[in-house]
């Protein structure tokens, strides 16, 4: 467990986290005995353990379940609500992302395709990596002959700071196997963007 494969390389650490947020308090000149952040400390740092607990899970954890019905057709999941926070500022950002598989056979549970989006989210991120460890973890795991998966977001560090560009979105895809032929990647397109 480490750094090089996206997971933290420690237990989380809840009084270190605590103190950190304390000192942040106070480097902004703020006081934390007053009423209203005595608490503070504590609630950010458990909110920061909830919005992180991707770092101490693997792919593997999530996609336990899987179903030999020998399908080996187009499966989409659409709209999987994401919420991430950008690695450089620690702002959020949020949206959605579309997945789909061609199976070889072996298939997973739809719950679990969004928890899969849900462990990369919860990671101090930037959306090109979520989208390709998203596409790279079905490959490895479920061994389907192609991946699709587009994501589509808000990032709160452009828009409530720096250019404040509250309606510019971002998108990224991540395109694998059979999907790479520009017909099966047409045809998962149009029923990903047919609303």
């Amino acid at each position: 467990m480490g750094p090089s494969d996206g997971r933290a390389s420690h237990p989380y650490d809840q009084e270190r986290a605590e103190k950190a947020v304390r000192e942040l308090l106070l480097a902004l000149g703020e006081d934390p005995e007053r009423e209203g952040l005595k608490e503070t400390p504590a609630r950010v740092a458990r909110a920061f353990k909830e919005n992180f607990e991707g770092l101490w899970q693997k792919p593997e954890d999530v996609l336990t379940t899987t179903f030999d019905i020998g399908h080996e057709e187009l499966v989409i999941i659409r709209d999987i609500e994401v919420f991430s926070h950008c690695e450089h500022h620690l702002t959020p950002f949020h949206g959605v992302a579309h997945v789909g598989y061609i199976p070889s056979g072996k298939i997973t549970g739809l719950s679990k395709v969004a928890r899969l989006v849900d462990l990369f989210a919860r990671r101090p991120q930037v959306q090109e990596r979520l989208t390709t460890q998203i596409a790279d973890a079905l490959v490895e795991i479920l061994k389907p002959m192609g991946v699709i998966v587009i994501i589509d977001c808000e990032h709160l560090c452009m828009s409530m700071r720096g250019v404040r560009k509250s309606q510019a979105r971002t998108t990224t895809s991540a395109v694998r196997g059979v999907l790479r032929d520009a017909t099966t990647r047409a045809e998962a397109i149009s029923l990903i963007t047919n609303r």
